[in-house]
């Protein structure tokens, strides 16, 4: 399904479009639920656990941009796109482009500061992603 928007980000090199993958968006979607599943173990660091729900968040909307036949290769466009792919809000898809920044300060910068209740909001809204990119694959 092609996307005005996001033809527009093709046209200037942020996205990339290809076929439909269905196959891939509905294993990156089970990706999305082991790694939430793991977010949620409390044997696991609090790191490790945001971590976990950060790529559950990446995976899920990766599927979501990989349905509609889109291609990111920047990490944070995937996060963007969500207004486009699943119809959120900024102030929805703005929550996961920050944990992005955290996690770019842990990976290049060995720097990560996060509370458990950041990474319990996290799940909740990362487990609202996945129920709406569920429903996207399943029409």
């Amino acid at each position: 399904m092609s996307l005005p928007a996001l033809d527009n980000l093709v046209r200037i090199g942020q996205l990339k479009a290809e076929p439909r993958n269905v196959l891939e968006a509905t294993r990156m979607l089970e990706m999305a639920g082991t790694r939430l599943t793991d977010a949620h173990l409390s044997s696991l660091s609090l790191e490790g656990r945001f971590t976990s729900v950060y790529n559950a968040a990446h995976a899920a909307a990766l599927a979501a941009l990989r349905w509609h036949g889109y291609r990111s290769e920047n990490r944070y466009t995937v996060f963007q796109c969500l207004t486009h792919t699943v119809a959120w809000p900024a102030n929805r898809w703005r929550v996961l482009d920050a944990a992005h920044q955290k996690r770019n300060l842990a990976e290049y910068e060995g720097y990560l500061e996060v509370e458990e209740l950041t990474v319990t909001e996290l799940c909740a809204m990362v487990a609202s992603l996945i129920v709406d990119v569920q429903a996207l694959v399943a029409q």
